[in-house]
This record gives C-alpha cells, sequence and structure tokens, in this order.
C-alpha cells in the first residue's frame, strides 16, 4: 500500500458497535469465506439480522448463466414479513428510541417518531390499504416528497404483502403515467404539495394530469395534506390521508407472511433505449444486504444519529433511509429540503442540532457547496462527525479531499460507495473503521462482491488495468428481474460477457487493488446522481418544434459530474436562446425538472455511418474538448459534418 496516497481512518472506541467488521484483516475473513461458502456466510447472516418465521435453509439457487432461464432465488424456502425486521423485533429493546427524524423545509421545524409510534402508524396505513381492497401482489404507487408519510407508506405495503414503486417527485405527469400503467398499479399515495427550498412542487396537479384520459388502472387516489393547498378531488377516486385511515379502523395492519423472494418493491430506472425498466427486488435477500451494508460500510453504532440525504424516490432512499437503518434498529434522518436553503450551510446546521455521526451525500453536494467556501462549514459545530459517506457518481479527488479535511476536521471516515439501483446496496466501498482510503477510489468490494474487468472483446484483465466492470458471483441483493419482461433483464445485464453481471461502468484497477469508477460506458448519463438515458432525452428532443435531429452525450461538468451536451439539427432558421427554452420545457414535461440540457450546439448533420447509425463516440469526445483524437472515421457516410460540428464547437 503506498502510504502517501492513503489515508487510514483516526481510530475511535467502537462502543456499542453493530458492525462485524473493525480491521482490515477482518473484512478480509469475511470477504474469503463470502467467496469461498456464500450458502453458509448468507444464511448467518440472515439469520442474525433479519427477524424470520420461518429461518431459511436455502442459500442461493442459480448463477449468472441459468438466470436466462430462470431468476435467482437467495434464501427461497424461508417465510418473513420485512417489516418484522423493521419494527417489531425493536419494540422490546428499542421502543423508546428514536426511529426516524423529520427535518422539514423549514431549519428547525420537523417532527420525531420512536419506533413504537413508526410501528402503530404503519399497522394503521396498512389497515387502510387492506380496507381499499389492497392484497398481497397488488401494486401500490408512492408519489410524495421527503415526509415521515412516505416512509411509513412503504412499510404499510409491505406489511400486507403489496409491491410498492416509489417514483420521484420531480417526475413529470407523463412519466407518472407510463410507470402507473407498466405496473398496473391499484392505489397512488400522494400529498396536496411537496416543499423543497422554500417552494412548494403541485403533486396531486401531477397525479391528476397523469390520469385525466381514465385508461388507467388506479382505482384510489390518497392525498397527504403537507401545506393544506386547496386540491381537486376527484368524487369516488379521491381521499383525504385522514379519511383513508378513519375507512381502515375496522381493519387489521398484521404482518402477511411473504416467501423470502415475494416483491417487496418495484423501482424504475432509466435504460439506453429510452424506456425506463422496472426493476424489482425481493423480501429476504434485499433486506439481508441493505442490513449488512448498511451495518458494515458506516461501522453502526447503537447510538449513532445516520444521515442519508437523498430522497425515498431513489434507491439510496430505499436501502439507506429506510429498509436498512430501520432493520439495523439505528436512528435514520428524512430531509426535505435541499443543501442551499436557506444558505449553504443547512447540511451543517442540520448535523449540528440533531449530533449527527454519520453523514451520507452525493459528490454533486459537496462539490456545489465546496464552491461556496469554507465559512458556511466552518461557522456551525461537526465535532459529533465520524463517517462521511458519498453515493450516486464517482467523485473527483479535489471534492473528496475538501469533504474530508473541512467537512470532516480529518478526524472522519470517508467512504466513496459505488452501487446501483440494480445492486440494491453498496458493493465496492471502503469500511469505515476498516479500509485505508484514497481520494477518489471506491476502494475494495464488499464481501459477496467479485469484480472482474474486462476488455471490450470479453477478456479478463488481471493486475493493474482499465476496463468493463463485471461482477461474477451473485449477491442477496441483486435485483431479479425487470418488471414483466425478464428478456429485457438479459439484454442489459447478461448479454455483453456471458456468466457475469455487466455494470455498464467503466473501473481502473490500481497497483494495490483498488477500484476507481471512470462512468457510463453505455449511453447512459449520471447527472447529478440522477440516471437519464440519452436516448430518452433525444426522443423528447425531436418532438421540439424546430428540431429535425438530435444527438445528446455527456460531458464534464464542474457541479454535476456529467452534463447534457445535445447536438441539435434545426428543421428550420432557429434563435439558439429560444430554442434551448423550449427543448427544456419538454424535458421538464416529458421526464422530469432533473431533465435539462446544459449545452445546445446547433449543427449542420449528425456523423453517421452508411447504414444511418449516429456515431456518439464522435459527438462525446468534441463535447469533451478532445477532438483531435477522434479515431477511424472511414466509416462515415459523410466525414466533412464533423469538421463542422468542431468548427461550431466551444473551444
Amino acid at each position: 500500500m503506498n502510504s502517501e496516497s492513503s489515508r487510514m481512518m483516526p481510530q475511535r472506541c467502537a462502543q456499542g458497535s453493530i458492525s462485524e467488521i473493525q480491521t482490515l484483516e477482518q473484512w478480509r475473513a469475511q470477504w474469503m469465506r463470502a467467496w469461498r461458502d456464500p450458502d453458509g456466510f448468507w444464511l448467518d447472516q440472515t439469520r442474525k439480522r433479519l427477524h424470520w418465521r420461518s429461518a431459511p435453509t436455502l442459500g442461493l439457487e442459480g448463477d449468472f448463466t441459468s438466470v436466462r432461464e430462470q431468476p435467482l432465488r437467495w434464501f427461497a424456502d424461508g417465510r418473513l414479513n420485512v417489516t418484522e425486521s423493521c419494527l417489531d423485533q425493536h419494540l422490546d429493546r428499542r421502543g423508546d428510541k428514536v426511529a426516524i427524524i423529520w427535518e422539514s423545509d423549514e431549519p428547525g421545524q420537523g417532527r420525531s417518531l420512536t419506533y413504537r409510534q413508526l410501528h402503530q402508524e404503519v399497522e394503521q396505513t396498512a389497515a387502510a390499504l387492506r380496507s381499499a381492497s389492497v392484497r398481497p401482489g397488488d401494486r401500490v404507487i408512492i408519489y410524495m416528497g421527503m415526509v415521515p408519510e412516505a416512509a411509513i407508506a412503504m412499510l404499510a405495503c409491505a406489511r400486507i404483502g403489496a409491491v410498492h414503486s416509489v417514483v420521484f417527485g420531480g417526475f413529470s405527469a407523463e412519466a407518472l403515467r407510463d410507470r402507473v400503467l407498466d405496473c398496473r398499479a391499484k392505489v397512488i399515495l400522494t400529498q396536496d404539495e411537496g416543499m423543497r427550498g422554500g417552494r412548494t412542487i403541485a403533486l396531486k396537479a401531477t397525479v391528476d394530469e397523469a390520469l385525466k384520459d381514465g385508461q388507467h388502472p388506479v382505482e384510489q387516489v390518497w392525498v397527504y395534506q403537507r401545506t393544506d393547498a386547496a386540491v381537486s378531488m376527484t368524487a369516488g377516486r379521491d381521499l383525504t390521508w385522514s379519511q383513508a385511515l378513519e375507512a381502515g379502523l375496522s381493519t387489521t395492519g398484521e404482518a402477511e407472511e411473504m416467501s423470502a423472494e415475494a416483491p417487496l418493491f418495484i423501482l424504475y430506472t432509466s435504460g439506453s433505449t429510452g424506456r425506463p425498466k422496472g426493476l424489482v427486488h425481493t423480501s429476504g435477500g434485499y433486506l439481508t444486504w441493505a442490513a449488512y451494508t448498511h451495518a458494515e460500510v458506516f461501522d453502526l453504532r447503537e447510538d449513532d444519529v445516520y444521515a442519508c440525504v437523498a430522497d425515498v424516490g431513489w434507491i439510496t432512499g430505499h436501502s439507506y433511509i429506510v429498509y436498512g437503518p430501520l432493520a439495523n434498529g439505528a436512528t435514520t434522518l428524512m430531509f426535505e429540503s435541499t443543501p442551499l436553503y436557506p444558505d449553504a450551510g443547512r447540511y451543517w446546521d442540520l448535523v449540528a442540532r440533531h449530533r449527527v455521526t454519520i453523514f451520507y451525500t452525493a459528490p454533486t453536494a459537496i462539490r456545489a457547496l465546496a464552491a461556496q467556501g469554507d465559512d458556511f462549514v466552518l461557522d456551525h459545530d461537526r465535532s459529533s462527525l465520524r463517517v462521511l459517506g458519498t453515493v450516486g457518481e464517482p467523485i473527483n479527488p479535489e471534492a473528496w479531499i475538501w469533504y474530508a479535511d473541512v467537512v470532516g476536521q480529518s478526524q472522519c471516515a470517508v467512504v466513496d460507495t459505488w452501487w446501483q439501483t440494480e445492486t440494491g446496496g453498496i458493493c465496492i466501498t471502503p469500511v469505515a473503521p476498516a479500509t485505508p482510503t484514497k481520494a477518489g477510489s471506491a476502494t475494495l468490494p464488499n464481501p459477496g462482491i467479485v469484480p472482474e474487468l474486462l476488455s471490450e472483446d470479453g477478456r479478463v484483465l488481471v493486475g493493474e488495468a482499465e476496463g468493463r466492470l463485471c461482477l461474477s458471483q451473485p449477491w442477496p441483493g441483486v435485483a431479479r428481474t425487470v418488471w414483466g419482461d425478464h428478456q429485457r433483464y438479459i439484454d442489459t445485464y447478461f448479454s455483453a460477457f456471458a456468466g457475469r453481471y455487466f455494470t455498464g461502468d467503466g473501473c481502473r484497477r490500481d497497483a494495490d487493488g483498488y477500484h476507481w469508477i471512470t462512468g457510463r460506458v453505455d449511453d447512459v448519463l449520471n447527472v447529478s446522481g440522477h440516471r437519464i438515458g440519452t436516448a430518452e432525452i433525444e426522443a423528447v428532443l425531436v418532438t421540439v418544434d424546430g428540431v429535425a435531429e438530435a444527438g445528446v452525450v455527456g460531458y464534464p461538468h464542474a457541479i454535476k459530474g456529467q452534463g447534457v451536451y445535445a447536438y441539435v439539427v434545426p428543421s428550420s432558421a432557429s434563435d439558439e436562446a429560444t430554442l434551448m427554452d423550449s427543448i427544456n420545457a419538454a424535458c421538464r414535461t416529458q421526464i422530469g425538472a432533473h431533465a435539462r440540457v446544459d449545452h445546445l450546439q446547433l449543427v449542420l448533420g449528425l456523423p453517421k455511418t452508411r447504414s444511418g447509425k449516429v456515431m456518439r463516440r464522435i459527438l462525446r469526445k468534441i463535447a469533451c474538448g478532445q477532438s483531435e483524437d477522434l479515431g477511424d472515421i472511414s466509416t462515415l457516410a459523410d466525414a466533412s459534418v464533423v469538421a463542422s460540428i468542431i468548427e461550431g464547437a466551444p473551444r
């Protein structure tokens, strides 16, 4: 290990530790056992960490070759209800411990729920869902902001065996409608308005727009009253949250016994084809993975106040705000606002007031806050912090160092975590007390994760290398399928390299065996931690008046990590600024507020092969300022197009 490029976490006494890994030797021992004896290792872990009604005796069934014919199965003979692991098992010992701290949009406002209170609210909401004829296996869409009721809704669905699908509150009506139709949702749980950064977000109005044509399976819409705004209510379909709960008073909210492989939730993620795909996570394996990784990566202790400031609309919120922390009996914080409201000290004010010990955020937020200077950080007491985490995209070394030295005062472990919606939880990461870190590196794999780097033609690369990141051994938290389309699951993840899960990411492995994620190698962008398919954006752009053709690529962005660069062939003489406004209005309407074009270049044509395929490799290099190294362009139908694009590109 190169001591000049690595750091060890300052050691603190691990009193009340829930984690098992405290040293690099302990990590190595667990990793080796999980590799050599995955069944024995994970059966031990799941029996220790979860509450099972009937404990499993079977570990893994299947592999990354047979998954083409049959989805993977973990703990298939086990029976459980995930909420008994997240709630009931804690009532005797931790009933009066705070389960959820809610930090509302306005600083200092919010509320807390103990495990006993949360259990009661989940049972009431579960009973109300039962009274609405929601049965095991039925799908429920949750389209809410970051309020405790969103977590309660997730758990209430799980309580009765319904499958929830949380849709990020920034998605448009069209995106919401697509998800409702794809999973055939029976009920939508929403709120009148969301609050974020001092602004309101019209959630109920978006639901109404999504359902306006009547061609949908939704029977009820529940509306949680966050702002008490006047909203339209459709008779016979819409209920206020309190009306729904009152209707369930005569029904029980008892936990439904489920198979370990019963679907727990569907979470939609962008794909390179432009059509979002609903990834299915199941009950026993997913919860085992979320609980294990949450405890081990963050060095969880009994008295920790843990703050993941993501949104439950994404997998990070599922695994590391709700399911993982609650299964471990932790105090987890839900954050409704933004890091810049009312000023750039909001995170650190939150840390000081709640005495947060573990803080987990995205590199985009870190870069944005670092750009505001150190004073907003230094004005607040951060002495409670022990572990700092990053998630969502690779973090550049400069941001990592600022986070460690300014926010963490050089006294905190920094865990730069790599994982995906598909993986269910953290895969490659430092373990807080154990792993020497390098700024910008995700470091080493968690037990259960066996990474391989492959060349483009499928050769396994050994030693120092850079290639496609694949995972060669199943782990309990891996998504089992794409809802209603198992072939798409196979085509997306298992067609590129036989017998391996292809992550879609590039990776460099250094001489110490540390992993450095280099970003997507397919046509999916990672913009501020949001995955957006280039095909999704292109499909929107060509609907805009004045756009004949469009090619979209990513380029380095100082704050977002990746920005969206659009090459547009106009259909007529167009004003660039007006066209940009129209394009971003369309992206906001058809995808969501998080999808916007950062740079627009009007071009005479796109570089295409003789068969008509757009060579995005060329567009990507020009956008990244690498026009001197375009590689072979002999297959282009018209190579002169490239020269004109380079001429018009920013210098």
